[in-house]
Formats: structure tokens, C-alpha cells, sequence
């Protein structure tokens, strides 16, 4: 088991994970933070700091399309080790659908 960031991170893109992470398996994109799989140690103290609820247990239903996307970003963006202000307009959007489809992006973080 691991860890997976979905799409409620997508442009909310809190980083009290980042902050309480003993491994530093965040990876951070332009818009989002993924979880690199063979780095996460399954301890789960990520998962409750998040405030949109966007890290989830892989084994959860769906997860397997998360699990392969922090996979796949997680090995091209750049690692996050420190907590940053999420951007000024995250509250804005919280609950918004459908947001991979909208408003994914591969670019990495900085």
C-alpha cells in the first residue's frame, strides 16, 4: 500500500503534506504534488493534513488511475522538501469537477 494524491489537489495545491512528510516523497507540478510510490513508507500522516482530501490509500476504489499518474509525474517533477503558500486563489477552487480534464498540467513546479 501507498499513498496517491487525486485531482481535488489540482490548483488548490496545499502543502501541509510536504510539511510532515519523514520521507520527502512529494513531487511537485506546476498545479499539483504527486507521491512517489517506491518512496512513500505507508505511514499515512500526509493523509489528514491535507485540506481538500486529495491523498488517498491506493487500495482505496479508484485510486488506480491516481496511482499510476503520481507514478508517472513523480519521476519527472522536481522533488518539494519544504511547505510553500499554496496559491492565492486554492479556496476558490475546492469542490470544482472535473478538474484533470480541465486544468491538468504536466509542467513541473519551481
Amino acid at each position: 500500500m501507498t499513498y496517491v494524491v487525486d485531482e481535488n489537489c489540482i490548483k488548490c495545491k496545499h502543502m501541509d503534506c510536504v510539511e510532515v512528510c519523514p520521507v520527502d516523497c512529494f513531487y511537485e507540478g506546476e498545479n499539483m504534488l504527486v507521491i512517489h510510490p517506491d518512496e512513500c513508507i505507508d505511514c499515512g500522516v500526509c493523509e489528514p493534513e491535507c485540506p481538500v482530501d486529495a491523498i488517498h490509500s491506493d487500495n482505496e476504489d479508484g485510486m488506480e488511475k491516481w496511482a499510476e499518474i503520481n507514478r508517472k509525474y513523480a519521476e519527472i517533477w522536481p522533488v518539494i522538501t519544504e511547505m510553500k503558500e499554496p496559491p492565492s486563489d486554492a479556496k476558490d477552487w475546492e469542490n470544482v469537477d472535473n478538474k484533470f480534464e480541465n486544468h491538468f498540467s504536466k509542467k513541473p513546479g519551481k
